[in-house]
């Protein structure tokens, strides 16, 4: 046992929810967001201001023409691949033959494709580590132990596993229908809570394949953490930490948290209000890439997302035209509330006692 843990540890292969569940995670979304989400901006982008060299194909494979965003979208298969074996700090044989793999458990996986990845890729990067330059003719070892298991798990699990991941999606997306503000509330702090946390809500809505009025309510969420940090804590964090927090993620105050989890809950509490109604009110939908569902403010990537899904609705006849209603939704569940209903219950829970305004002080 101890000599089968020094392997380990030789070989960097940490079994650890860290590393699987954040590391990994994290990792794939920042895949994601690498292909199939920019992507969809350089669809949206030359769609709406009719650029040719963004609109006309480039390239045609096996009778299928791609656009510039078309090849991005599609390459996102090897990019979350190649980006779990990045995180989990894969050789570079064993990095290059997880493009392979991800291709494989990506496609296999179906519309749940990256749950699959992440599981495949997670094993295949591992095996793959074991054996890296345990051989004398490791250029052929290692490459083929990698794609070999990583398109043998493909074949065997991706389709289950995409299945599931599409089924409990779906149930999800059902719900919220069924149900807006009850699971608009559910949907809204989880996802919001999740985009806080050293995991990627990102990841996780891309593994769901979350869209609809789900996709809306987890938006409304991540938007919530992210403003709400942001303006509660301009006072000691000043414009630097609007911008950071505000258009780049709430996890920054996540060291602030452990320290006093009262911080925490105005955002939170925000959330709980915005995704109802999100939901209820605005019935803000996110029909674009399911993964810009996690993304909140980040980049305006959430925000993006809903405008695309406007435009492939309209362009698919389900909707007739994007509205000022949709607009002032948008706007008001993604910035303006959020601002304002986490400035009102932040000054309550300083009132109790409960938080300083150092507390939300960010360090370097």
């Amino acid at each position: 046992m101890n000599r089968f843990k020094a392997f380990l540890k030789r070989k960097d292969i940490e079994i650890s929810l860290k590393r699987y569940g954040i590391d990994a995670l994290g990792a794939m979304a920042q895949g994601l967001f690498c292909s199939l989400l920019i992507g969809t901006i350089i669809n949206t982008v030359g769609t709406q201001f009719r650029i040719p060299f963004l609109t006309t194909g480039v390239a045609t494979v096996s009778g299928v023409e791609y656009t510039v965003g078309g090849i991005a979208s599609a390459m996102s298969g090897p990019a979350m691949a190649a980006a779990i074996a990045y995180a989990l700090k894969c050789p570079p044989l064993v990095l290059f033959s997880m493009i392979a793999v991800g291709f494989a458990s990506n496609a296999l996986g179906g519309a749940g494709g990256p749950l699959a990845v992440l599981f495949v890729s997670i094993i295949a990067a591992e095996c793959g580590k074991a054996v890296s330059k345990e051989t004398k003719v490791d250029i052929l070892i290692t490459p083929l132990v990698t794609i070999g298991i990583g398109i043998a798990l493909s074949w065997l699990i991706a389709p289950p596993l995409g299945r599931a991941a599409m089924w409990l999606g779906n149930l999800i997306m059902w719900a919220t229908e069924q149900q807006p503000f009850v699971m608009g509330i559910l949907v809204s702090v989880l996802v919001g809570v999740a985009l806080t946390l050293p995991i990627s809500s990102a990841a996780i809505c891309a593994a769901l394949g979350l869209t609809g009025l789900a996709g809306g309510a987890a938006v409304a969420g991540c938007s919530a953490q992210m403003i709400g940090f942001a303006v509660i804590s301009f006072s000691v964090n000043g414009l630097g930490g609007l911008v950071s927090q505000g258009i780049g993620t709430s996890m920054l105050q996540m060291g602030n948290i452990v320290k006093n989890p009262r911080i925490w809950i105005a955002p939170t509490l925000a959330s709980a209000i915005t995704g109802p109604i999100a939901t209820c009110l605005f019935q803000l939908r996110m029909d674009g890439a399911p993964v810009s569902s996690g993304m909140g403010t980040c980049g305006l990537v959430g925000q993006i997302g809903v405008y695309t899904g406007w435009v492939n609705d309209v362009e698919a006849g389900l909707k007739a035209s994007i509205t000022a209603f949709d607009w002032i939704g948008l706007i008001l569940i993604s910035f303006v509330l959020p601002a304002l209903l986490s400035l009102l219950i932040h000054a309550g829970v300083k009132k109790l006692g409960w938080v300083k305004d150092e507390d939300l002080k960010l360090v370097g």
